[in-house]
């Protein structure tokens, strides 16, 4: 297979949910703000929770219109740059994602059309549903997108076929509520409200700076700051959630977060800690860091919820040899690598002796398969040394995320804090210091996806297919080329949202209240 096939492959769909993910979050953050804001105006009556509502709603549409656009394209990249993915495991992969398609787009886009148009059309009440309805549509597409993923990471529900060489779903449910699943869409989606958090206290920061619309800054401020704190500390949680699910399904996917290369008992989590770049292998003799600074035993306490316990490292999981949890002995990536090489053969046989009739050697080879499929993936690997993820980005990304996570919970309080003492207009720091903040909470949403995607490499199924035998027969041209089309046509489209954006943000809400009083 030519490498520079896959490469270009995965920069083309890496660069296209990169840039998707710019736009989703804040979908799926300043939507359930917008909600919010129009719950207190149908509670209250009072019109300027109405004006508040309407303006970010609008800062809302301009975001969901080009988030649309990034999504459809990164869907049909299955079928143009990952066909042999898309006919391996489609029955399975197919199903979530044409869900999303019928029933939460289509959900989104009938209430859209009443939540912006049908202001003095609908009744009130009317009207505040169509807006929940249609933040609720948006937020189960996600969900549906995000068990479509999170399948590729644990595949579960499934059984595969010999006859039609593809996986078929023998589960639904298990597909749809496995614990990956459900963990990475409350993960994702708190991620979202964050971001939406931190994008309003900052736009509304800015007006503080500019001394305009002070009133409305005030009460968009209060709301941002709440909605996010709160989203903050159930982000912690899921976090947690996330890291048990990744040591017990990917552990070289954790051990790569963390730099471990070698496994130990009461393992220490890194807080901070710069990589040894002569360490290059996961059995080097180099000291795996150059500076780090941990907390004694916590990566043990996540992972395993035992403080003493072992959590294993590069070098183990690769060399095998040590004790389960159900007293087995791990497999090395040598044994795991010969079974999988088994199972490919197996599944040879068993096809020609399909078509040769012949059912007792039928029953032996499918014995064979399936006794190995577990392994099915490493049989395309032709070195152990394949199966580290790229320890560099993975153990950076995760670490920045988690820094700027905590940094944005202090943002909130912060900001909380000057608003109950009623200093927060006067303090210029304080509207600059939100205003910066919103890109680090995107960079913090873009890390966590690095460390999903680029930690659980080489696989595009976890041990069971291979990014290599992933991907379409093209030309390696074509899709540089394509690559190419879409960073152009992808950065147009970012560039025209920020200026429609800014330009609606300097035109400002409608009303004219310019009070400092805090409603």
């Amino acid at each position: 297979m030519d490498t520079a096939l896959i490469d270009w492959s995965r920069a083309q769909f890496a660069l296209t949910a990169m840039y998707h993910w710019l736009f989703v979050p804040l979908t799926l953050g300043l939507g359930i703000i917008q909600a919010i804001m129009e719950t207190l105006y149908v509670k209250t009556g009072e019109a300027h929770w109405k004006n508040t509502a309407q303006f970010w709603m609008k800062l809302f549409g301009i975001n969901f219109a080009i988030g649309v656009a990034t999504g459809l394209i990164l869907e049909f990249e299955f079928g143009t740059n990952w066909s042999n993915y898309s006919w391996f495991v489609g029955d399975i992969f197919g199903a979530p994602l044409a869900i999303e398609g019928i029933v939460a787009f289509f959900m989104e886009a009938t209430f859209i059309a009443i939540m912006y148009f049908g202001w003095e059309k609908v009744s009130k009440r009317a009207h505040l549903a169509s807006t929940w309805l249609t933040i609720i549509g948006a937020t189960l597409s996600a969900l549906w997108i995000l068990i479509a993923n999170s399948w590729m990471q644990y595949p579960a529900g499934m059984h595969f076929n010999p006859d039609s060489v593809r996986n078929e779903m023998m589960d639904f449910w298990a597909v749809a509520l496995s614990p990956v699943a459900m963990n990475k869409f409350c993960h994702t989606v708190l991620s979202g409200w964050v971001t939406g958090a931190t994008f309003v206290i900052g736009v509304s920061c800015w007006y503080l700076l500019k001394k305009r619309h002070t009133d409305f800054a005030l009460r968009s401020i209060r709301v941002g700051a709440v909605f996010g704190l709160v989203a903050s500390v159930l982000l912690l949680w899921t976090g947690d959630g996330s890291a048990y699910q990744v040591a017990q399904k990917q552990p070289l996917k954790l051990a790569a977060m963390e730099g471990l290369y070698e496994g130990t008992e009461g393992a220490g989590l890194v807080g901070v800690g710069v990589l040894n770049p002569n360490r290059t292998s996961y059995d080097g003799t180099e000291e795996p860091f150059l500076f780090k600074i941990e907390i004694p035993k916590m990566l043990s306490l996540l992972a395993e919820r035992e403080s003493d316990a072992f959590v294993p490292g590069m070098k183990d999981l690769v060399e095998g040899g040590y004790t389960l949890k159900d007293g087995s002995t791990a497999l090395s990536a040598e044994e795991k690598i010969a079974k999988g090489r088994i199972a490919i053969q197996a599944l040879a046989d068993y096809r020609k002796a399909k078509e040769a009739n012949d059912e007792a050697s039928m029953l032996l080879h499918r014995t064979t398969l399936d006794a190995n499929f577990p392994y099915f993936g490493y049989g395309y690997l032709k070195s152990a040394d394949e199966l580290i993820p790229p320890v560099g980005m993975t153990f950076y990304a995760f670490h920045f995320m988690v820094i700027l996570g905590g940094y944005l919970i202090l943002l909130f309080v912060a900001t909380l804090l000057l608003l109950r003492g009623q200093k927060l207009v006067g303090q210029k720091w304080m509207h600059y210091v939100a205003l910066w903040s919103i890109p680090l909470a995107y960079i913090a949403g873009q890390a966590g996806w690095i460390v999903a995607e680029v930690g659980r490499q080489p696989w595009a199924i976890q041990d069971i297919l291979p990014t290599v035998a992933s991907v379409s027969r093209l030309e390696a041209s074509a899709v540089q080329t394509t690559f190419f089309l879409f960073l152009c046509l992808f950065t147009v489209l970012l560039i025209a949202e920020i200026r429609i954006l800014l330009k609606a943000i300097q035109q400002g809400p409608e009303t004219n209240d310019e009070s400092l009083t805090i409603k």
